[in-house]
Parts: C-alpha cells; structure tokens; sequence
C-alpha cells in the first residue's frame, strides 16, 4: 500500500508528552484522530510506529500525545521525526494540476539541457516550496525546487519529470 506523507513533529508541548506536528496533508481533521497509527521516518525512532492516543488542535496545529511517550523527555526524542499514513490506491488521484509526493519517488528526473539528471529519492516540504531530492549515481544528492519556473512538466505515464533548471544549480 502506498504511503501519504501527512505531518512533522516540530517539538515537544508541555510536560504530559504532547508533541505540535506541522501540517502536510489537505485532510487533518481525517488525518489526526486518536488510535490511528503512523509510519515514521526521520529523528530517533528508526522506522518504529507512532500511535496517537490523544490529539487536540492549538492555534491551527494538532498536539498530539503517542503511546509509549508520556512525557516531554520521551517526546524529545520524537523531534523532526515525518508521519506518514498508508492509504488506498484510489486516495492518490489528484487535482489536474496537483501530483502526490508518493507518486513522485523512483521518477526519472531530465533536464532540457543537460540529460538525465537522477531519480527522485524524496520530496523535503518547505515553508515556501517542496524540493525535490534527486539520487545521482556517484555524486551528491541534487535539491530541485518543485516550482512551475523549474519543473516543466510530470509525466506519470512515462515515469519521467521534465525540469529547465538554471545554470550551475546541479553544481552545488
């Protein structure tokens, strides 16, 4: 089953183990609700389950209190870590213009001037943009911004994304 990528945890609330979770999915109020279980990516835990036991909303963000996490030395270690839900093959069609970050990875990224760049490893949220982090073969990972003036085009069905990157930007 593929996974949706639905949140962060920023960092520990109070004494009682909540921990605030940045937002990155379109259905929270479905998305953050006591008993579901989230696959984890990220920070201390190595890969191990969350599960939610408590989730309350303080200024436009869930705080969330995990089984096994009931207090802020154990929700320390739970800073940075990304949750992620699995989910039905129907739940990822999108918009027209919209693509999943899931549908994403493992996509073979072409740049109109120089070639084949690499292939889709992950998708980093930012507060202005996504990025795209591109696995090359022998190099260091390459951060393409996921904005209309770079990337041309997603083409699910040929497993290819078409970007116009600025000169000197797979040098960095």
């Amino acid at each position: 089953m593929p996974e949706l990528v639905v949140g962060r945890i920023v960092r520990p609330h109070g004494l009682r183990g909540e921990v605030v979770v940045e937002v990155r999915t379109d259905d929270p109020e479905t998305r953050f609700q006591p008993g579901v279980e989230y696959r984890t990516r990220g920070g201390q835990l190595k890969g191990a389950p969350l599960k939610a036991v408590t989730v309350r909303w303080h200024q436009g963000r869930p705080m969330i209190g995990f089984e096994g996490h009931a207090d802020r030395n154990a929700s320390e270690l739970l800073r940075g870590v990304v949750l992620s839900v699995e989910i039905e093959e129907e739940e990822l069609v999108a918009e027209e213009d919209e693509v999943h970050d899931t549908l994403l990875i493992g996509l073979t990224v072409v740049d109109k001037e120089a070639g084949e760049v690499g292939t889709v490893a992950r998708v980093d949220h930012g507060a202005a943009y996504e990025t795209l982090v591109v696995k090359r073969k022998g190099q260091t990972p390459a951060l393409i911004p996921f904005v209309a003036d770079m990337v041309v085009e997603v083409d699910l069905e040929a497993e290819t994304v078409r970007v116009d990157l600025p000169p000197g930007l797979l040098d960095l």
